[in-house]
């Protein structure tokens, strides 16, 4: 049996189901990796205290606190000098890393893993835009990579989304070439020349092809700027059929793989198993969420679970 999706819905995706998304991002949230764990809705706050955007707090006045700064209501009623606090706002701009390869043309239920991964980017998009801040994105497929810099405005988001259409438009059962393993390092070369510090970068990919260079190129983003991984994957390898065939190719050669015989099964499996561990070493290693976000289910109820999620477990730590 050939796998894929039920119907065509599920396969492509364009530029107006991009922009309906919108409503869907209000209620997601990113977290950023800093000391104070703080939960962030696309602005980060610096540690640099001084006279900035956001109060912090009220404490007593100290010698050679600036006098400015001094909350005379305050004072009045406690009989003591105390000044307001405030943290200093930074902007954070959104570089966005969406996979469009022949790897992601891929699905056994609901959508190819191109169209989910199209649908998270867009999502994320929506609602960095929605916190004040600049978004781009790094569109990579096969047959290369499509820029766009930062920018705060609806019609750049919608630029965004055009994009991706495109490069997902161009993706077919069809396709003959190698695959290019390649772009994902290469995007992330992009992306490093482009955020020297204080970015959100999110990475939407299957991490088809990662190796070394991936792993340092993420550790290199992430020294100075605030990196999430979303692992678009489709449940098929975690749940292998026990018959039939399916039909697999690289864009020039193609191969069928009876899953009747045990031995095919366990190759695909120990196949899964590996990859899926040398991910969570990533994980583990550069403290980087890998949020999975499955093809066969809803994009935006997942996101927003999986965001929660880390959130959390960045406030535990």
């Amino acid at each position: 049996m050939k796998t894929g999706v039920a119907d065509k819905r599920g396969a492509y995706i364009t530029t107006e189901q991009l922009v309906a998304l919108e409503a869907n991002a209000r209620e997601l949230r990113f977290i950023q990796k800093a000391k104070s764990h703080q939960q962030l809705a696309g602005r980060m706050q610096s540690s640099i205290r001084g006279r900035g955007l956001i109060f912090e707090e009220l404490r007593d006045y100290l010698a050679g606190d600036d006098v400015r700064s001094i909350d005379w209501r305050v004072t009045a009623r406690t009989n003591k000098p105390t000044i307001r606090v405030y943290g200093e706002e930074k902007e954070r701009p959104a570089i966005l890393l969406i996979d469009q390869r022949i790897n992601m043309f891929f699905g056994s239920r609901k959508s190819l893993k191109s169209v989910t991964a199209a649908e998270a980017a867009m999502l994320c998009a929506w609602r960095i835009l929605g916190s004040g801040d600049r978004v781009g994105g790094l569109i990579f497929s096969d047959t290369g990579t499509s820029e766009l810099r930062p920018h705060r405005s609806r019609n750049a988001v919608i630029a965004l989304a055009d994009r991706i259409a495109e490069k997902n438009a161009e993706l077919s059962a069809g396709y003959i070439g190698a695959p290019a393993h390649k772009a994902l390092d290469d995007a992330l070369h992009i992306a490093a020349n482009i955020a020297h510090h204080d970015h959100l970068i999110l990475v939407i990919s299957d991490f088809d092809g990662h190796g070394r260079e991936t792993r340092d190129l993420l550790l290199r983003l992430s020294v100075s700027n605030d990196v999430i991984c979303l692992l678009i994957y489709d449940p098929f390898l975690l749940e292998l059929p026990k018959s039939g065939e399916i039909v697999f190719s690289d864009g020039r050669l193609q191969a069928a793989l009876a899953f009747g015989r045990s031995t095919a099964r366990d190759a695909v499996d120990r196949f899964a198993q590996d990859r899926g561990d040398a991910l969570r070493a990533w994980q583990r290693e550069l403290g980087l969420p890998m949020l999975p976000v499955s093809a066969a289910e809803d994009t935006a109820p997942q996101l927003r679970r999986l965001l929660e999620q880390s959130a959390f477990r960045q406030r535990r730590r």
